[in-house]
């Protein structure tokens, strides 16, 4: 028997509170998330149309003369020229490289691990021992080694965890609300780390930024961010975490996608929990996604350079001096090339011991995944 539009309302209005809530309760944490990533992009269009300095004490509307002076600049379109040029060919580089490596490995791994060996033994031989010996008994040394396994520990961990969660969130419900979610969380992907650097010592600064008048409403003044030794690691990964987790949630979306439906709509029938399923269902079909997220994830962040450059150069002090920027500063600061080079072929023997060991897991839990 057909219902009426009116019979519908009166339905819906007799359900309890909580019920009729419970929707927008769930994509609640993506909404806050989706307003965190949309304000900085605010505060960026903002400031662009002012003339905003660090060492002006006052600043005004100037609308687009900012934008104008940028099209009309010939630095902007040589960058341009140069970002579309470097993007055409190191794109199909890469491309043929890497499936040229994928090829030989599925037919040869023996093969394949020589290939990826004979880099750092070349290296090793041209270089002898001495720069070695000498950076394992330097203290900066350790001390970035140690910079470079917190920051990755805790940016990959945070991206990871945020990522799975809000990825689940939002397909959970699937309507118009959540599409719009999709779109605007990947936004911080579209625009380069130094640039969203840029945007958060903006807003995080201690006279016109928007999160210092935040937590001024909680009474706390003068926060240090990045100018201090205490929180500059924060900082950082926070900084970190906005850029790439939207990376991930786009993984786990598409996992979530293409999973089969038969096994949760049989759970559903046979009355499991959303624990349950999500333990004993979800998750194992998941984790080839989670594996190929958390390689990618922990690589760049064991290498990351732009955003700690950017935001502090590696300081206050050498806090945040991790092994990228402890090569870089030997190398092109000191000019002492020699001994920057056994900081990144240590940094990348180190990557490619742990991407092997996470590849060879991915491969079973996919063949776990795949009932095989």
């Amino acid at each position: 028997m057909p219902t009426t539009p009116g019979a519908d309302l009166s339905v819906y209005a007799r359900k309890p509170l909580l019920d009729r809530m419970l929707p927008y309760l769930i994509i609640a944490p993506a909404l806050l998330v989706t307003i965190g990533i949309l304000y900085p992009f605010l505060t960026a269009v903002y400031y662009s149309l002012t003339n905003y300095s660090f060492v002006r004490a006052t600043y005004g509307w100037i609308w687009f003369r900012n934008w104008t002076r940028m099209f009309a600049s010939g630095d902007f379109w040589e960058a341009v020229w140069g970002t579309s040029y470097a993007t055409f060919w190191s794109a199909p580089f890469a491309l043929i490289f890497g499936l040229g490596l994928a090829g030989r490995s599925a037919k040869d791994k023996a093969g394949a691990a020589r290939v990826g060996i004979a880099p750092l033994a070349v290296a090793t031989v041209c270089l002898w021992f001495y720069n070695w010996i000498d950076a394992r008994g330097n203290p900066d040394f350790w001390h970035a080694v140690w910079v470079t396994t917190k920051y990755a520990f805790w940016s990959t961990g945070l991206e990871m965890a945020l990522g799975l969660g809000i990825g689940l969130l939002i397909c959970k419900k699937t309507n118009w609300f959540t599409s719009s979610l999709r779109v605007v969380l990947v936004f911080p992907l579209m625009i380069a780390p130094v640039i969203a650097t840029l945007i958060w010592q903006l807003m995080t600064n201690t006279s016109v930024g928007i999160l210092e008048k935040f937590l001024n409403l909680f009474g706390i003044y003068g926060f240090p961010w990045a100018a201090s030794q205490n929180t500059a690691m924060f900082t950082a990964v926070l900084i970190d975490v906005w850029v790439y987790t939207p990376f991930i949630i786009v993984l786990v979306v598409a996992g979530i996608n293409s999973l089969p439906k038969s096994p949760f709509e049989a759970a559903q029938v046979d009355g499991a929990s959303a624990w349950f399923t999500f333990k004993n269902l979800t998750l194992p079909m998941l984790k080839p996604f989670l594996y190929i997220a958390l390689i990618f994830r922990l690589m760049a962040a064991m290498q990351e350079y732009a955003i700690i450059f950017a935001l502090t150069k590696g300081g206050p002090g050498n806090t945040l001096m991790n092994l990228s920027l402890t090569a870089y500063n030997k190398g092109f600061y000191y000019k002492r090339i020699g001994e920057s080079m056994p900081y990144i072929l240590f940094l990348w023997g180190v990557i490619y011991v742990i991407s092997k060991k996470l590849v060879g897991r991915w491969l079973q839990v996919q063949k776990t995944a795949a009932g095989r």
